[in-house]
């Protein structure tokens, strides 16, 4: 006789700054942690994507990190959080405090490889260290983010390059680059920061991207800027296309170390790469730059390769997504996408889609 698989009401894959959001207000509506919803984490310790950054990245205004919900009852705030200590130990520690302190009971680490639908709840599959497990889930809260599926575009070349491709999500450390020519592809603050931290490191630095950045005056985003940001993404996500990139909606801020980047021509684009070479890149302009190592901070993807058998996907490359869930399935939410893409989004969309799984399962008479 088979075993029947474990069930749920609710799983959350992913324990981020979205998943742990939606998971307070859950257990807020009244649902019990561990029982009447299940929480998935597939990284090794608490932090979500944060736990994998480069040990140099502090907390700022260029990386900055909203408050979870409730995160005040535990006397913390990143707003007052040490910036001379490493973001990623930072963020791991307040999110394992705050995992504690309301018994969330995370799974981790816990990779959910697919989701099926069986005519009735949601299958997941799901690898852990002790192997596969199956648990059956009334409503799904996608919250798996972007770090596991980072972005390389091409360019004639590409594979042709001697040197090494490396990706934001393999960067650790600028003293990896001592004295080599290195071309930073990408018009975001982790192109900046990698830039400002590898000038003087470097034997020779180059960027490129595909327009010139918007710099924007003060330490800090506005509020209209936030606003124009958050709305590109839902038009987006509304529309099923591919989804725009945070910067592209609000600029950077001009912050004093920017400022003294651009004034000594660190952050001085060479514009578009045309093709790559062995030993370099070759931009549009015929002006080339030799390069022993190519960082791309190109950005990520959603990360929805586990819900493929659903065919959620549109014909543009995005998932339909309306006040948080998938118009294809409305058992399927989605935090951490679109407008709630950043932490700008995160936190406000915890508590609606929080309501929405309990109407969905009222409507289902789980």
């Amino acid at each position: 006789m088979t075993e029947s698989p474990l069930a749920t009401k609710c799983v959350v894959i992913g324990a981020g700054q979205a998943g742990l959001s939606v998971a307070y207000y859950l257990q807020k509506l009244g649902l019990e942690a561990g029982e009447e919803f299940v929480l998935l984490d597939r990284g090794p310790g608490t932090g979500g994507a944060w736990q994998h950054r480069w040990g140099s990245m502090r907390l700022g205004s260029a990386h900055r990190v909203n408050d979870l919900p409730g995160m005040d009852e535990l006397g913390l705030s990143f707003g007052t959080a040490d910036r001379d200590v490493p973001a990623k130990q930072v963020v791991a520690d307040y999110y394992r405090q705050y995992e504690e302190h309301y018994n969330l009971q995370v799974v981790r680490p816990a990779t959910v490889t697919k989701v099926t639908d069986t005519g009735g709840p949601l299958l997941l599959d799901i690898s852990t260290e002790a192997g596969i497990i199956d648990l059956l889930g009334s409503t799904i809260v996608n919250a798996t983010g972007t770090w596991g599926s980072p972005f390389v575009p091409w360019y004639p070349g590409l594979r042709d390059f001697a040197g090494r491709h490396l990706h934001t999500a393999q960067y650790e450390r600028a003293a990896d680059f001592a004295d080599q020519d290195v071309v930073v592809v990408g018009g975001g603050t982790s192109a900046i920061g990698f830039l400002l931290e590898l000038d003087g490191v470097a034997r020779s630095l180059t960027w490129s991207t595909r327009r010139d950045p918007e710099f924007i005056d003060g330490p800090s985003l506005n509020l209209e800027d936030a606003v124009k940001a958050v709305g590109m993404q839902d038009d987006a996500s509304r529309a099923g296309r591919a989804l725009p990139s945070i910067v592209s909606g609000t600029g950077v801020p001009r912050t004093r170390r920017i400022q003294s980047g651009l004034e000594r021509g660190v952050l001085a684009s060479r514009g578009v790469i045309e093709r790559i070479e062995p030993d370099g890149v070759r931009f549009e302009s015929g002006e080339f730059a030799p390069a022993q190592a190519i960082i791309w901070a190109t950005g990520f993807r959603p990360e929805l390769r586990h819900l493929a058998p659903l065919r959620l996907r549109e014909p543009e490359g995005g998932v339909i997504v309306s006040s948080h869930h998938s118009e294809r399935d409305g058992r399927i939410f989605f935090a951490g996408y679109g407008p709630s893409a950043s932490t700008i989004g995160a936190n406000r969309a915890g508590r609606n889609i929080a309501r929405q799984v309990v109407a969905t399962l009222s409507r289902l008479g789980r």
